[in-house]
């Protein structure tokens, strides 16, 4: 064997273990936003869970007929956000084909802040949502979408120690011919020398995870990026310190969509 041979056989194997590498970074990230998925969504539908048991121990002890009523209005409010919370998981599992999709980019966020709405009401974090009428949709696969949604979510809801104004807006770009998506926080902001590296993995600006248990891997945002560009978008971010931090994701829009808009 000449010693080009032996320098293309290391590269070929070089490669091979910078790809598996990547896939191992992968299914880290994933299993790491599937098991927030899970802590938040099992809360919530705990905390459904004791409110209809609660109201449903009362009516039964309670002979008086509005006192009963009330209890059965509490039940049936409690027994219908579990509905929807249920269809929106459903809807993230049938996104999980590998094949991309023409999707609804709202419709994909509106279920993404359905699983996290108890969270930002319990940390005193307002969303505002701005949503364009008649957005094209993209070709994503949406359950990867979700899950930068997620992340980004979870981020801006951390950076609001205090709580505060959350805004997500969704619009048609023509200059870049995209749709972006953008998460807008007021909170405490990225120093300029860290926000260079925040889509570097394994790098972190957080000691660890929060009292809620997300956050502090350093997978999170490297993995958002890598989602992103594999859709053939961008993701772009800029930050004030003690103002707060914008990310925007642009997605490209397809040429038969873009012919119908």
């Amino acid at each position: 064997m000449d010693s080009h041979e032996s320098s293309q056989n290391e590269l070929d194997a070089l490669r091979k273990e910078n790809a598996f590498l990547k896939e191992q970074l992968r299914q880290a990230a994933t299993m790491i936003s599937l098991g927030e998925l899970v802590s938040t969504t099992t809360h919530e539908f705990n905390n459904l869970l004791m409110t209809i048991i609660n109201y449903a121990g009362m009516g039964l002890r309670n002979p008086d007929p509005q006192r009963r009523d009330n209890a059965f209005e509490k039940i049936l409010s409690a027994g219908n956000r579990a509905a929807k919370i249920t269809a929106s998981i459903l809807g993230m599992a049938r996104n999980r084909s590998p094949k991309p999709e023409l999707s609804d980019l709202v419709r994909l966020t509106e279920d993404a802040l359905l699983l996290l709405e108890r969270e930002m009401n319990k940390y005193r974090v307002r969303v505002v949502v701005d949503f364009e009428k008649d957005v094209p949709k993209v070709v994503v696969n949406g359950s990867q979408i979700q899950e930068v949604l997620l992340n980004l979510l979870t981020n801006a809801r951390q950076a609001l120690p205090h709580g505060g104004d959350l805004i997500i807006k969704i619009k048609k770009e023509n200059r870049t011919n995209t749709v972006d998506l953008s998460v807008r926080d007021f909170g405490t902001g990225i120093p300029q020398e860290t926000l260079q590296h925040i889509f570097d993995p394994f790098f972190s600006t957080k000691d660890g995870p929060d009292q809620s248990g997300k956050g502090g891997t350093g997978l999170g945002l490297a993995r958002c990026k890598t989602i992103v560009e594999e859709h053939h978008g961008r993701i772009l971010v800029n930050s004030t310190v003690g103002k707060g931090t914008l990310f925007t994701i642009k997605l490209p829009i397809p040429r038969e969509e873009s012919q119908t808009t």
